[in-house]
């Protein structure tokens, strides 16, 4: 049985938590450092806000944990702030975190709440996906071993590399569970 534990401490994590329930997963929501000794093997990272999650993750003391974990291989989908987090350099912004993903993301690059869309795209190994974008950044540039999974408009939204699944959008937020799917089966 596949446990995962969600990223609790602000954000979008019910409904991952959803997601991943009716898919047959348990999940356990990561509020805390004690929360982080519990058993699970995947980690998702989900939508809010990127600056409020880091620094929440350092002032609970469970940033270097985290970023052990996903260095040492543990699957983690990091969608929209979870982007944010695990991109190696943001292009707009001085602050970055667990600088595990080998990319360079734009902060709110669509604008603010306002720039909010729905597309329907492709995902690579997917198909047609609805995509819900929410404050959203983009991914400015891949290293080679980067796989690009998705791209609207000819900005990267989503990426594979080894562990990680990173996407610009919100995949929580429709009634398609393939790239959950995707994530359970890294």
């Amino acid at each position: 049985m596949t446990t995962i534990g969600i990223l609790a401490v602000q954000g979008a994590f019910i409904e991952h938590e959803h997601m991943l329930n009716k898919l047959g997963a348990e999940t356990i929501q990561l509020r805390q450092k004690s929360d982080l000794y519990k058993n699970f093997d995947r980690l998702v990272l989900p939508g809010g806000e990127s600056t409020v999650q880091g620094k929440l993750l350092k002032e609970l003391n469970m940033f270097d944990i985290l970023k052990e974990k996903i260095e040492n291989g543990m699957p983690v989908l990091a969608t929209c702030a979870g982007l944010i987090l695990l991109a190696e350099n943001i292009s707009n912004d001085t602050r970055t975190y667990f600088k595990t993903l080998p990319v360079t993301v734009k902060r709110n690059a669509y604008g603010r709440q306002l720039g909010s869309f729905h597309y329907d795209g492709i995902i690579k190994g997917i198909g047609k996906f609805p995509m819900e974008f929410i404050r959203a950044p983009y991914i400015e540039e891949v290293r080679n071993d980067v796989e690009i999974l998705a791209e609207v408009n000819k900005k990267i939204t989503a990426v594979k590399y080894k562990n990680q699944i990173g996407v610009s959008f919100h995949p929580e937020l429709c009634d398609n569970d393939k790239l959950h799917r995707m994530f359970l089966n890294l």
